[in-house]
């Protein structure tokens, strides 16, 4: 018989966040996520997203007292704020391949949710589309790169038997070594010329003034992606803690602003694949020695993943997204890189979409949002 606890205890949320090590024990592809970032993400107090709203997690118990299953059901009150609605999200969602167990780990996370008001379930999203989310449902051949998912196949149709559809699909693209059409780093310099000419500058992040930098990319990122399904705004919080993890992987050359009279109007960053690392590090655990591997590993890393590329209404489609991908393309190749993915894109987004398939990206990852009405 299944049993479905609430996790009210610190041990409780280290079994929580140690359960998926044991499940993809035997999984090649499968990277751990850093105990602690788990465990500061998740508990109120250290994560700044709780300061606005709310999950619980459960954990499903087998009859021998064996954890089989574990999800979170998240209240997002910015969401709902910002979008008019009354949603409820999913996540953190891993299981044995059991109906009976994923029914019961679904059933519990919605009535939670309804019991705070959701009137559907979103997910899996951990917590929003700020952070990782989609369920991976084709391409489960290759890790997955840096701040992305990865599930067992047999998820979906557990998911779906709930009654849970398709909400959206992400998009993830490929690049190898020579595999990208590199039109935009002929064009770059013409780009830039007539960028130079209507006082809008491409420059590196100055990294001596990271939070200055930080604060005028916060309010980029809020207005240029803001009409993007599913959007919420980070809060400057939210977005300051996102900027100091990612700060021990920058690297300036990938992480440009585009300026136009001291104010930025777009940026783009790219990081490297610290899961090639991450993969090594036995559940998750810097300490005592995967701390070691972290710190040699990285610059070792070949692969590289944009993240986003952004650039606010009124400086769309004047060349700056082109330049954009001329440096970072330059950069790669000067740093010897061999793989990169751009990720992720929502499969509307057909402006996105064509620019990375104009320049030979392959799209070789799906992910997919689900929902249900609750």
């Amino acid at each position: 018989m299944i049993h479905i606890g609430s996790i009210t205890t610190k041990a409780g949320l280290k079994a929580f966040i140690d359960f998926p090590h044991d499940l993809y024990a035997d999984d090649p592809n499968y990277v751990p996520e850093l105990f602690i970032a788990q465990r500061d993400l998740l508990t109120p107090g250290k994560h700044p997203f709780h300061e606005h709203s709310e999950i619980q997690l459960f954990l499903a118990y087998d009859d021998n007292q064996k954890i089989v299953g574990r999800i979170a059901a998240i209240l997002n009150r910015n969401h709902n704020q910002f979008n008019h609605l009354q949603d409820g999200f999913f996540g953190f969602f891993d299981c044995i391949e059991n109906a009976e167990v994923s029914d019961m780990l679904f059933a519990k996370a919605g009535e939670w949710l309804k019991s705070k008001g959701a009137t559907t379930i979103i997910g899996p999203a951990n917590f929003s589309t700020n952070e990782t989310c989609g369920l991976l449902v084709d391409g489960y051949d290759t890790p997955p790169l840096a701040m992305m998912t990865y599930n067992k196949a047999y998820y979906e149709p557990l998911i779906t038997r709930r009654g849970f559809s398709k909400k959206v699909d992400l998009i993830a693209y490929r690049f190898g070594d020579a595999g990208y059409d590199d039109r935009s780093v002929q064009l770059k310099d013409v780009l830039l010329r007539r960028l130079e000419q209507k006082g809008i500058h491409i420059r590196p992040i100055n990294v001596k003034k990271f939070d200055e930098e930080v604060a005028a990319i916060h309010k980029v990122y809020n207005a240029a992606w803001d009409q993007n399904l599913g959007f919420v705004p980070m809060t400057k919080k939210e977005f300051e803690y996102l900027a100091k993890d990612l700060k021990l992987l920058l690297d300036t050359e990938f992480c440009l602003v585009a300026e136009k009279d001291g104010v930025i109007a777009g940026f783009a960053l790219a990081i490297p694949d610290i899961n090639q690392v991450l993969r090594t590090v036995k559940r998750g655990r810097l300490f005592p020695f995967g701390i070691f591997k972290l710190l040699f590993g990285i610059k070792r890393i070949t692969g590289l993943r944009v993240i986003a590329l952004g650039v606010v209404d009124g400086y769309r489609k004047m060349g700056i997204e082109a330049v954009f991908y001329a440096r970072i393309i330059e950069a790669y190749r000067r740093k010897k890189y061999q793989y990169a993915e751009a990720s992720w894109i929502l499969e509307d987004n057909d402006m996105m979409n064509r620019a990375l398939q104009n320049i030979k990206g392959a799209p070789y990852k799906r992910y997919r949002i689900f929902e249900k009405a609750l």
